[in-house]
């Protein structure tokens, strides 16, 4: 398991291109990131698409289904830029195969006048591609083949979409990468209580007893298929009765 400590702000990215190769004059039409806070989605997110003034390869269209007369009325590169870095800026981007999408970011900004930055001047980057390759060699690790072995819905996924694939990777990054944090560390972080002002209700000795309400047969099974998925995607489940200690 990778010991490595993301930083609390992770922005997860993808693009969608008219074609393979920037060098070749390809540009970006499409960018959708979520934003997610000590390892939780905070629901903020940034979605264009931009006009790349370039016909998109048939065979991109074939995988993404932008057209060049949907992106006729859209913004360039040029004007959405700001609101990108103000986005990214100071996060951890995680990316789905990072030198594809981060070589294309960082040609769209050598096509503006005066820049002279790249990603590498304002985000970390973690290729989860690279991860799963170390994370389970031999096996195929394509984002589909990560769905289905972290158990994750991805059936409304018929073509490819910047803010959709964005959205997916985010549930298997968590997954791939331990899950999500514990609640009672994100409620500590997110809440600043001032001690003296605390009033503490204690709760009567006197009261009722508790009604317990017992599983039945299905509900049973159901509660030991999700661990055991746990402990398939994470490698271990110490809730998990079928689980034999190292």
């Amino acid at each position: 398991m990778d010991k490595r400590t993301f930083t609390n702000r992770i922005v997860v990215l993808d693009t969608e291109t008219t074609g393979l190769n920037p060098q070749e004059g390809h540009r970006i039409i499409e960018i959708g990131c979520v934003e997610m806070l000590n390892r939780r989605l905070t629901g903020n997110r940034f979605h264009v698409y931009i006009n790349p003034d370039k016909i998109i390869d048939d065979g991109a269209i074939a995988v993404h289904g932008i057209t060049n007369k949907f992106l006729e009325d859209k913004s360039r590169f040029k004007d959405i830029f700001a609101d990108f870095i103000a986005f990214i800026q100071g996060a951890e981007l995680v990316i789905h195969n990072a030198p594809f999408d981060i070589g294309f970011i960082n040609h769209e900004f050598s096509q503006l006048e005066n820049f002279g930055k790249t990603v590498a001047d304002y985000c970390a980057v973690f290729d989860t591609l690279g991860f799963a390759r170390k994370k389970h060699p031999g096996q195929r690790n394509s984002l589909d083949a990560l769905c289905k072995r972290y158990g994750i819905d991805n059936s409304h996924r018929d073509l490819h979409g910047a803010l959709l694939d964005a959205q997916i990777l985010a549930d298997v990054f968590l997954l791939m990468t331990g899950g999500q944090s514990s609640l009672l560390d994100e409620n500590l972080a997110a809440t600043e209580v001032e001690t003296n002002n605390i009033n503490i209700n204690y709760l009567s000795t006197n009261r009722p007893a508790l009604t317990i309400i017992r599983c039945n047969d299905v509900e049973l099974k159901a509660h030991q298929q999700c661990l055991e998925a746990i402990e398939k995607a994470a490698g271990a489940c110490l809730w998990n009765s079928n689980h034999t200690p190292n």
